[in-house]
């Protein structure tokens, strides 16, 4: 054994014996290999499925901007007179599971004259976004309707920076844009 050790440490020369030992020794290898590539498979894993969550609500989202929208659009909302809390219900209503919708999602709809004076923009202000710009106008027959859904998706792995918001949010938004129908 002591031989052993002696041939070790003459192959090592100027090392201190425990690093010397330690670089020699084989029993351990898969342990510290695997040690030095859990932490990156491990972070990449994770942004993964926090990628795929973020796609999930946001496809969420733009299918209950859609399907709340065609309420606007035939008319619907308009002959039973929602406000912007019944409407909002109906958005509620098409989305659940992942979203707190009665306290985080929010709804803009405006009415315009033609598309071209339609602005998207997002109501974003110094990274926050801004609700106090949000109405509720469905217009009648004949207009251009803009409805967005805008929720604040938390962000919990930051490695590929998907936070478009102060606080390590990031601004998830539904859209839908169409000419209301004739109806009477």
């Amino acid at each position: 054994m002591l031989d052993k050790v002696k041939s070790i440490l003459s192959k090592c020369p100027g090392w201190p014996r425990v690093l010397c030992r330690f670089a020699r020794d084989r029993q351990a290898a898969a342990a510290v290999e695997f040690a030095l590539i859990s932490v990156p498979f491990l972070a990449l894993l994770f942004a993964i499925i926090e990628t795929a969550l973020v796609f999930f609500a946001g496809q969420t989202l733009q299918t209950a901007a859609a399907a709340a929208g065609r309420m606007i659009l035939t008319g619907q909302a308009q002959n039973a007179g929602w406000s912007a809390d019944q409407f909002k219900q109906q958005v509620c209503d098409q989305i659940y599971g992942i979203f707190d919708c009665a306290n985080s999602v929010y709804i803009d709809v405006r009415s315009y004259s033609s598309f071209s004076s339609v602005n998207l923009n997002p109501p974003v202000s110094n990274g926050q976004l801004n609700t106090a710009s949000m109405g509720y106008n469905p217009g009648g027959p004949g207009d251009i309707v803009v409805v967005r859904l805008y929720y604040q998706f938390p962000v919990y792995v930051s490695l590929i920076s998907l936070s478009n918001l102060n606080g390590g949010y990031n601004l998830l938004a539904g859209t839908y844009v169409y000419k209301n129908e004739s109806y009477s």
